[in-house]
């Protein structure tokens, strides 16, 4: 007769991460008893550090003058006392006075010479010998932290840069303000809205120069050609469009689009046009012809950011699915594809002078290399907020916007965050209207206009009167790179 059935208990699935910290407990639990308190100080050590770092400094200055002392083993067993400069006595066994069994064994002799058999048995310090070069600390004997050399961190000191201040706030949108670009003589600008129209604004003094309709939903992507007197629009309404500004009417329509229109860029040196959209195509045009030339198809989500540049690659696209992708422009394929990021890359930064671009991700702001697509940095701060935009301007200054509201100012060559700025919304907005969603530097790189949900442009500059000791540089290099 089968026995009653014993019913099991559910076990409860446990993450990896879970069963390694447990593992890690256990390890720690067993051999480290007082794992949570430091080790006791030894002073041998110590005094073996300093003793070390001292005939680093003198050693190699005295046998300079005479090459052969270090290597000179007088056979009376006296080779320490011939060489004082350059031995040091360490702690061995009993007998190490003795010159035939420890004399020369307990020695760790610093000098020009290398000798193998001393680098390959440098297992205890009191059994051999440990030869180390005194050429310099690049080529230290790297064998035990006890005798270790500190050196500081390699992490780039950030340039100084005054701060950021908002000059100027320009109202005349009756929607939130998506989209900005600058004409390439720096005379105007061109903003657009969820208002459905396209402003175009005098840069010196904010004022309004004329407004253009024609859209039907709000325009996400804006540019301005410098071979020829157009501008480009596109929107959530499908539609990429091309104005003559001669004319101040448009002259073609781009169509192809399944959905809304996100991004839009213009090659620097062909004749076409990019657009990225709800539909996880990019798509290529021919400017003069309106066709259609590639669908840049592989996301698999929205693509919202691209930038193009000249050389390979032409192309470079950033998406909801968090990937960006390097497209070859002549095939119509993808290069490359950079799966760093866990979230929507939302936007992309070209630098105006380096080969290396920076992309921006609720997780992370991350700096990459050009052609290839090697990972360089992360920025050193978090914004910890949705980043809809970013520039970068030929100083190396770095601005990223964010759905709060805050604006942060970064030294591009260190990833160091320098300035963090919180937009006013206008008065009769909802605190929830603090947001940014687009801004781009002028040509010279030194005014900086944002785009705002409270239907505001703001124009910021720098502080004239700022100087490294009224805004003095708080910098720390990364802790996991400062040790050795």
């Amino acid at each position: 007769m089968p026995g009653p059935t014993v019913e099991m208990e559910p076990v409860e699935p446990q993450s990896l991460k879970k069963l390694s910290f447990k593992s890690l407990k256990r390890a720690l639990d067993l051999f480290s008893p007082i794992h949570g308190h430091f080790a006791p100080p030894d002073p041998e050590s110590k005094k073996i550090r300093l003793s070390h770092k001292i005939q680093l400094e003198y050693g190699g200055i005295k046998s300079a003058t005479n090459p052969n002392q270090a290597n000179s083993t007088q056979p009376d067993g006296n080779n320490q006392a011939s060489a004082p400069s350059n031995a040091l006595a360490l702690p061995g066994t009993e007998n190490s006075k003795d010159p035939q069994t420890g004399g020369t064994q307990n020695a760790l002799v610093v000098g020009p010479s290398v000798q193998q058999k001393g680098l390959n048995d440098v297992g205890h310090l009191g059994k051999s010998t440990a030869v180390v070069s005194s050429s310099g600390p690049s080529e230290r004997n790297l064998s035990t932290s006890a005798i270790m050399e500190r050196i500081p961190s390699k992490w780039p000191r950030p340039v100084w840069h005054p701060p950021w201040r908002n000059y100027r706030v320009i109202s005349g949108h009756l929607g939130w303000v998506r989209s900005i670009a600058f004409d390439p003589s720096n005379s105007w600008f061109c903003t657009g809205s969820a208002d459905r129209t396209i402003k175009i604004w005098d840069v010196g003094s904010g004022r309004l120069k004329l407004t253009l309709t024609g859209h039907i939903e709000q325009i996400r992507g804006l540019a301005v050609s410098n071979k020829h007197t157009y501008m480009f629009s596109a929107g959530d309404d499908k539609q990429v469009k091309c104005w003559d500004l001669e004319q101040n009417k448009v002259i073609r329509s781009y169509h192809g689009h399944l959905s809304g229109v996100y991004c839009l860029a213009l090659h620097p040196t062909i004749d076409i046009l990019l657009t990225g959209g709800r539909d996880s195509v990019c798509r290529v045009w021919d400017i003069r012809s309106k066709m259609q030339i590639h669908a840049l198809s592989g996301h698999d989500n929205t693509v919202c950011s691209v930038f193009t540049r000249p050389t390979d690659p032409q192309v470079v696209t950033g998406s909801h699915d968090t990937t960006i992708k390097f497209w070859d422009l002549r095939y119509g394929k993808t290069m490359a594809t950079l799966t760093h990021h866990k979230k929507s890359v939302r936007a992309m930064a070209l630098h105006p002078k380096e080969h290396t671009f920076a992309s921006a991700s609720a997780d992370n702001i991350k700096k990459f290399n050009l052609p290839k697509g090697e990972f360089l940095h992360n920025m050193l701060s978090q914004q910890k907020t949705i980043i809809n935009a970013m520039a970068v301007n030929e100083e190396g200054v770095m601005a990223t916007a964010g759905d709060n509201g805050s604006m942060w100012f970064w030294d591009w060559k260190s990833g160091h965050n320098f300035q963090q700025a919180q937009t006013i919304v206008q008065p009769g907005s909802l605190d929830s209207e603090a947001g940014i969603y687009a801004l781009s530097y002028d040509l010279t790189g030194s005014r900086l206009v944002t785009c705002e949900a409270d239907k505001t442009i703001k124009m910021w500059k720098e502080d004239e009167n700022a100087t490294p000791e009224t805004h003095p540089l708080n910098f720390k290099p990364p802790k996991d790179i400062r040790r050795f």
